[in-house]
């Protein structure tokens, strides 16, 4: 069990959060790139992919032991593994120091993957593809601390927002606000990340951004992160 669960309850509830994307930064000089932006990243985005459930091949354990040991913000393992490693891959990305797991609502066991994310005393997210129905999660969302909805193809770079990204993501911050009790779920939008796009996913109602080159391949990291900071939520 761990503690590290803590670290999303420190996470700023006014403004825009900045979730930088790892598969951006420099994979020959990581370490040297984190610490170049720690002071402006809220969370890490680790993607994990299999090369069959997604038809990328990225990142491992390891690598986030390593990041760990240098940052103290919380990481974020997104899982785009096939099913019959699903359950292995969060007992090593939990062993590795992820904070918050998510995996996806396309996966048959997403249940028995939520209580093993949990049972690391560890936040648990869903996300879902393109292709996917926001009605999917609700069932999850008593579960969950964050749901991350893909604005682009799952595992490809550099490709534009998908035209549905922005009233798929109002019909979740529907369903999320209409939960009682206070329980906190963040609303992810994650591919299709550009200066132009985060307005719109901002006042749609995202709660966080997942920043890849926006971030990472910033002039002026600290204007960026100032501009995606004062970015008003929905009215």
């Amino acid at each position: 069990m761990t503690d590290r669960a803590s670290n999303f309850s420190k996470l700023a509830r006014d403004r825009l959060l900045a979730e930088f994307s790892l598969w951006s930064a420099d994979l020959v000089r990581m370490a040297d790139d984190i610490r170049r932006v720690d002071s402006f990243a809220d969370i890490y985005h680790a993607d994990v992919a299999d090369g069959h459930f997604s038809s990328a091949l990225l990142l491992f354990p390891d690598l986030i032991s390593q990041v760990r040991a240098i940052t103290s913000k919380p990481i974020h393992v997104h899982l785009m593994v096939e099913d019959n490693v699903l359950l292995n891959q969060i007992d090593q990305f939990a062993d590795s120091g992820a904070d918050i797991i998510s995996i996806h609502a396309e996966n048959s066991n997403v249940e028995a993957g939520l209580d093993r994310i949990l049972s690391h005393g560890l936040k648990a997210g869903v996300v879902l593809q393109l292709h996917t129905p926001v009605q999917s999660a609700l069932a999850y969302l008593g579960r969950i601390a964050i749901l991350t909805l893909l604005g682009t193809r799952m595992g490809i770079k550099g490709v534009g927002l998908d035209h549905t990204a922005e009233t798929r993501l109002a019909s979740a911050r529907e369903a999320i606000d209409r939960i009682e009790g206070g329980q906190r779920i963040l609303l992810a939008a994650d591919g299709g990340i550009r200066e132009h796009t985060v307005p719109g996913l901002r006042s749609h109602g995202a709660d966080t951004i997942v920043m890849g080159s926006l971030a990472f391949g910033a002039d002026n990291l600290a204007d960026r992160i100032a501009w995606v900071h004062g970015l008003e939520g929905p009215s």
